[in-house]
């Protein structure tokens, strides 16, 4: 069984050059300094990690380099969402076989999905996968929107083990929380996403916090984690506060377009984004460092 969905789950980026190879000694050096930090898990080929631009070989190549370079240290939650289900159902299978220890399924669409077909999909996945899995509610890039009931469908699926979830806004986190809570198992873990709001859903009896930030800052990011776990709010929503510049950027440039630019500054990797997208601006770049070396992040 998979240790449970809590705490600090960092997300990296995954390096790789123009063609879509991944940089193996670069994977290592991030995923290093996540377990080092001791990060609750580690979450590969999600969003930060660009899984929709890599081929299924160079997908089944970085959880093989996460497994053997993690060596089973932290768990290892791999994104495996695909627009058909017989993908999904294989990317579950070979991320199994390269060492995953859970599976992270978006229903990714292009034609409009229906809470049927969504409800269908994940109990395909979670039948035929072999791997748990955590439902992954992203509608920014799936265009897919949950409602709490249908997160209390798939939850009830076997096999289905937490969920990933935009946080809410600040004001609203509470409300938001206990929703979500309501609507699945009793101590069904419920996580969050959306660095710059998680604090609060944290507080609010958030399970997890699924982290770009943790993926090139755990230390930082941890400290939050454990003030919220403590029930220290006023010590969280400090920690929260210090890294609004950070927030910020995110917000005005996309959270992966600030790591790349970042992992390139800490000397982690030397990985440009998957074409079409492209590394920011030299100039917004400069701004990014010097507000981060501002932060004395870690």
């Amino acid at each position: 069984m998979p240790q449970p969905i809590s705490g600090l789950s960092a997300f990296p980026i995954t390096p790789s050059d123009a063609d879509g190879r991944v940089d193996a000694a670069a994977m290592c050096r991030l995923l290093e300094r996540l377990v080092d930090a001791r990060v609750d898990s580690i979450g590969l080929l999600g969003s930060t990690g660009t899984y929709a631009y890599l081929s299924p070989d160079e997908r089944r190549r970085v959880v093989e380099i996460a497994a053997e370079a993690v060596a089973g240290r932290v768990p290892l939650l791999v994104g495996i969402g695909a627009l058909r289900t017989d993908d999904a159902i294989r990317h579950a299978r070979a991320a199994r076989a390269a060492g995953a220890d859970v599976g992270l399924l978006a229903p990714v669409s292009y034609t409009p999905l229906t809470d049927d077909e969504v409800y269908r999909h994940f109990a395909a996945v979670a039948g035929e996968g072999g791997l748990p899995l955590v439902i992954y509610d992203n509608p920014a890039t799936t265009h897919f929107q949950f409602s709490p009931t249908l997160i209390g469908r798939i939850a009830r699926l076997p096999g289905v083990v937490a969920a990933k979830c935009p946080a809410p806004e600040p004001a609203a986190a509470e409300a938001g929380v206990a929703g979500l809570t309501e609507a699945v198992p009793a101590e069904f873990p419920v996580g969050f996403s959306g660095d710059w709001n998680v604090t609060e859903a944290l507080l609010a009896g958030g399970t997890a916090w699924f982290s770009v930030a943790g993926g090139l800052f755990p230390k930082t990011c941890l400290a939050i984690v454990r003030a919220a776990e403590a029930g220290d709010a006023a010590q969280a929503r400090a920690l929260n506060e210090a890294l609004a510049p950070l927030w910020t950027l995110f917000k005005a440039h996309s959270s992966l377009r600030v790591v790349y630019a970042l992992a390139d500054h800490l000397g982690l990797c030397r990985a440009e984004p998957p074409r079409p997208i492209l590394p920011l601006p030299p100039e917004v770049q400069a701004d990014i460092v010097s507000t981060v070396e501002r932060l004395n992040l870690a």
